[in-house]
């Protein structure tokens, strides 16, 4: 099996590039987009392991992207790390009803956020296994 993927979707160019820059040394592969729509159609037509996004970008903001991407069957699983302006929070409602699965506020440490994209891969590849092992001893 290949590198993990990982979508970011950024409208701001230093933090696509840096972001991807410090990925791939961590052995990524990355995809990027400029928007939310952009990132939408990226996602549908190759699905990524996981999405890095800001939350207000244009055309399609972060948030409306996360639930874009809950409603399509392909897409449905995706694992999202959330950036997002300094103090802006989303209520627990809205985390449910998407794939949202941690907010970073900008400016951020590269740091926590290759941590936080290992934690969430991580979760997402013991959730599979778990699914797995639980079909596999129903059907015993």
């Amino acid at each position: 099996m290949g590198a993990s993927e990982i979508l970011v979707a950024d409208d701001e160019l230093y933090i696509t590039t840096m972001l991807s820059i410090k990925l791939r040394q961590a052995g990524y592969a990355v995809r990027t987009a400029s928007d939310g729509e952009e990132a939408l159609a990226m996602a549908l037509d190759s699905v990524p392991h996981l999405i890095v996004t800001d939350f207000q970008m244009p055309i399609l903001s972060g948030f409306d992207l996360a639930i874009r991407l809950r409603a399509e069957h392909k897409t449905a699983d995706i694992p999202l790390l959330m950036l997002t302006a300094r103090g802006h929070k989303l209520e627990s409602a809205d985390m449910a009803r998407t794939n949202i699965r941690c907010l970073l506020a900008k400016p951020f440490s590269l740091r926590e956020v290759l941590s936080k994209i290992d934690e969430l891969l991580r979760l997402k590849t013991e959730a599979v296994s778990s699914a797995s092992i639980g079909a596999a001893d129903s059907a015993d």
